[in-house]
C-alpha cells in the first residue's frame, strides 16, 4: 500500500503543504501518523480526494464540453508568430504548452498573468511510474 507525506500530497494536489495540513485538520482528507509522528495519507484516499477536488466549485462553474481533462492555471508565456502561436500555462505543478492559431489567441485575449484552463483530449496517454 502506498502512503504519502503531507508535503508529497500537497505537491501532487498542486497546493502548499499548509493548505494540505488545513484540509487534513478539517477532516477533508484522512491521515494517520507513522511511528515517527509524521502525518501520512493513504494513496487510495489521496486519489479519491484529488478527484473530489477536481470536480470543484458550484453549478455556475460547470463547463459543457466533452474534454474531461481540465487544468486550470495561469498563462505564463504567449509567443505570437505570423499565423501560429504558442501558449504556456502553469497549472499547479504542471506546465502545459499549446500550439494554436494567432487568431485564436487574439480572440481569447490571452495574455501573461491571466487565468485560463488548458483542456486535453488525446487518443494516446502515456503513464510513467515514479
Amino acid at each position: 500500500m502506498q502512503f504519502y507525506t503531507i508535503g508529497q500530497a500537497a505537491r501532487l494536489l498542486g497546493v502548499s503543504p499548509d493548505t494540505a495540513r488545513r484540509w487534513a485538520d478539517a477532516g477533508r482528507v484522512a491521515t494517520h501518523r507513522d511511528e515517527s509522528g509524521r502525518r501520512l495519507v493513504e494513496g487510495k484516499d489521496l486519489a479519491a480526494f484529488s478527484v473530489e477536488l477536481a470536480r470543484g466549485g458550484g453549478e455556475e462553474d460547470v463547463s459543457y464540453t466533452s474534454v474531461r481533462n481540465a487544468f486550470p492555471g495561469i498563462v505564463t508565456a504567449v509567443k505570437l508568430g505570423d499565423v501560429a502561436a504558442q501558449v504556456e500555462i502553469q497549472a499547479g505543478p504542471h506546465r502545459l504548452v499549446s500550439l494554436l492559431t494567432r487568431e485564436a489567441v487574439e480572440e481569447l485575449g490571452l495574455e501573461v498573468g491571466m487565468e485560463a484552463t488548458a483542456r486535453v483530449k488525446s487518443t494516446n496517454v502515456h503513464i510513467d511510474r515514479a
